[in-house]
């Protein structure tokens, strides 16, 4: 459930995962006293109900999760938790979906110190393959394919709303696998950009994409059309920032 009048802007964060990974169950509603609500109901909706139900399935209660982001300054009023078949959904602070943690903070440092302790424990056996005397090209093939991987994992998402310190952290994996294998890595940074100028040209080609039409082009034909965003977090998703990125670089 989201809450508040940022709400519409925070949802891109997670519309970047949902619309990839067909996730369709979100509904809009105004919320008392002018403020806007906009929920997001993942398994407790009367419509995922429905559609459980006609699959001859049952919603698994004690597996589902609620997750609350409330854009509100002042939370005098608490929520009203969700019931499915008389059950109370529990309500929890942070929420694993498609390998990212989700935080009901609207920060990304549970992720991102989930994905360094997952990498320290790759770095050791990077550590190992360099104690056998392994050529340098073995061991950066090993990095690519163990510790970039996890690194780069919907990194389009999250990445730009780290904080410094967030990002540091991960650039210290980067310098520490640089150190063990003796050859400059690609930046986090990098890794960013390639990610996300790949993710947007692929949305351009696909016209059956549900975001293809974010993408249109200028009279030039040159550039595309920048995206509106008056606040920080929504200037800094994905696709405000696609668009800035393939402004900026040049046509292949």
């Amino acid at each position: 459930m989201l809450s508040g009048p940022g709400s519409l802007r925070a949802l891109i964060l997670l519309r970047d995962l949902l619309t990839l990974s067909g996730v369709s169950f979100i509904t809009w509603s105004p919320g008392g006293g002018g403020v806007f609500c906009a929920m997001l109901l993942f398994c407790a909706s009367k419509r995922v109900k429905k559609a459980f139900s006609s699959f001859s399935r049952e919603i698994d209660t004690q597996k589902t999760k609620e997750i609350i982001l409330d854009f509100r300054r002042t939370r005098n009023h608490p929520h009203t938790p969700i019931y499915i078949n008389e059950a109370v959904v529990e309500g929890v602070s942070s929420f694993k979906f498609l390998g990212i943690h989700i935080s009901d903070d609207r920060t990304w440092s549970l992720n991102t110190s989930t994905l360094v302790k997952k990498v320290q424990q790759r770095l050791y056996f990077l550590r190992s393959l360099k104690k056998v005397l392994l050529s340098p090209r073995i061991l950066v093939e090993f990095y690519r394919c163990t510790i970039e991987s996890i690194l780069t994992n919907c990194i389009s998402v999250w990445y730009r709303n780290c904080s410094a310190s967030d990002r540091k952290a991960l650039q210290w994996v980067v310098k520490t696998a640089q150190r063990i294998t003796g050859t400059q890595l690609t930046t986090t940074e990098n890794i960013y950009h390639k990610c996300s100028l790949g993710r947007a040209r692929n949305i351009i080609k696909d016209a059956s994409h549900p975001n293809h039409g974010l993408f249109t082009l200028l009279p030039s034909g040159s550039h595309y059309r920048s995206l509106r965003s008056h606040a920080s977090r929504l200037r800094k998703s994905f696709f405000p920032e696609a668009v800035t990125l393939l402004n900026s670089t040049p046509a292949i």
